[in-house]
């Protein structure tokens, strides 16, 4: 480019330069505030846009860190208001459980006492839904002095129809009114029984029962009290009207019933912290009174038998991970409670039944590794009085258990359970078993 050239361009780009700027700082001046939020704008955009945008796939030449995992969520129960102004909640969780026995147990699907091996070895295997729950817990509308609530649960551990069409059966319904200021409150349906109420530390739905643990779900009236004692101490009184149940015999369809009375059942409970702080020890003493009507024959003579027990329980933290619990009872005819290895009157002379007494108990320990993982060890036993059975009847049952119970998420739970069984029949050979099982469960 020649010098005039050059001049001629140097002239054009000043007299553009000059011409433009009065008209750029006026639309400076005029749009900062609406350019400042524009900005803004579009800078919370592509945050947004980062945020859900998925993770580059990592190439050979690159690698991305892996995003962090998000612990699940624990499920929101699910609640309905009726129009009554009661809220409802709905709960419970899907299980399935399978077991190997090297040798039959009673029925199968639970463990209750080994059977008889008959000079033979015959494992077997198990698998069942029937330990799947549904539950509602319903609460209010409540009164300034008093609270409302109640609890309807089923599962199908029934052992009626077919292992693939089990029908529902009812382990909770009831209502129950509590009066917080004066710590008193009126129960009234089926539910846990009032004596020994503890549960073992068992992954078997069984849990202990006719190997050394007591206590089943009975409709019921109960009263239960509660009184401060100290600082930190507290003592329950309890007591209930519950139905009696009996056996079923050629003279009669419920020998309970026929008695025209409830049996009675009462507990007295002491808590307080002893060893960890703020995880109270509890020593309780309980029992229950009952009869049942006999039918000795059709003209209408009877005998009169008692269902009676007296029982110990005990909860006593170690240290903050090591939980210890127990009980122990002696009574007659338990067989309605799950004592006596299922065993509660000697009909063999049908014009002279009679109670069938037994003693037993459970101890167990269970270390919470953390909050997702516990293990536990522990052992029952349930012994009859041998001179009170005839001839072939269960006459001592005993179990020693060990399992790992983890959450794999809050709500996804591994149960893996070994338990060894031995049962003894009177002047009968006896039978040990070895029983393998495993739980999976999906609460909601």
């Amino acid at each position: 480019m020649n010098a005039r050239g050059k001049f001629r361009y140097t002239l054009l780009l000043a007299s553009s330069l000059c011409t433009a700027a009065p008209s750029f700082a006026a639309e400076t001046a005029e749009t900062v505030e609406t350019r400042i939020s524009r900005l803004e704008k579009e800078l919370a955009e592509l945050k947004a846009l980062v945020q859900t945008r998925p993770a580059a796939t990592a190439t050979a030449d690159t690698q991305t860190a892996p995003a962090p995992v998000k612990k699940a969520d624990t499920a929101t129960p699910v609640t309905l208001s009726a129009t009554s102004g009661a809220k409802v909640q709905l709960y419970g969780f899907a299980r399935f459980d399978t077991s190997y026995d090297t040798n039959p147990i009673s029925p199968g699907n639970i463990a209750l006492w080994a059977l008889p091996e008959n000079g033979r070895h015959d494992s077997e295997w198990n698998l069942t839904g029937g330990a799947t729950r549904l539950g509602l817990n319903i609460s209010g509308p409540d009164t300034p002095n008093m609270k409302l609530s109640g609890n309807i649960e089923l599962d199908f551990l029934t052992g009626v129809s077919t292992e693939n069409n089990q029908a529902p059966r009812l382990r909770h319904g009831y209502i129950k009114a509590c009066w917080p200021a004066s710590d008193f409150t009126i129960l009234a349906g089926q539910t846990w029984d009032v004596i020994s109420s503890l549960i073992p530390f068992v992954d078997d739905p069984a849990l202990l029962w006719d190997a050394g643990n007591i206590g089943s779900r009975h409709p019921q009236l109960r009263l239960t009290k509660g009184f401060a004692t100290g600082k930190n101490g507290r003592i329950e009184v309890a007591v209930a009207a519950s139905r009696t149940i009996g056996e079923k015999s050629t003279l009669q369809t419920d020998t309970g019933k026929d008695a025209a009375m409830p049996s009675f059942q009462g507990r007295i409970a002491f808590s307080e912290p002893l060893i960890v702080k703020n995880q109270p020890a509890t020593i309780a003493f309980s029992g229950h009174h009952g009869q049942e009507e006999w039918d000795t024959n059709s003209t209408g003579n009877f005998k009169t038998l008692d269902s009676w027990s007296c029982n110990l329980e005990l909860t006593m933290p170690l240290c903050e991970k090591v939980l210890f619990a127990g009980e122990y009872f002696t009574g007659s005819n338990l067989d309605d409670y799950f004592g006596g290895i299922g065993q509660g009157v000697n009909s063999a002379a049908a014009s002279n039944p009679k109670e069938i007494r037994a003693q037993g108990g459970w101890g167990a320990l269970r270390y919470t590794i953390n909050p997702e993982t516990s293990v536990s060890l522990g052992a029952g036993i349930d012994d009859p009085n041998d001179n009170d059975l005839a001839t072939g009847a269960r006459s001592r049952n005993q179990s020693i258990f060990a399992n790992v119970i983890t959450k794999i998420t809050p709500n996804f739970i591994l149960g893996l359970q070994l338990s060894d069984w031995k049962t003894d029949y009177k002047n009968a050979a006896g039978s040990d078993a070895l029983r393998a099982q495993s739980s999976l469960t999906y609460k909601f």
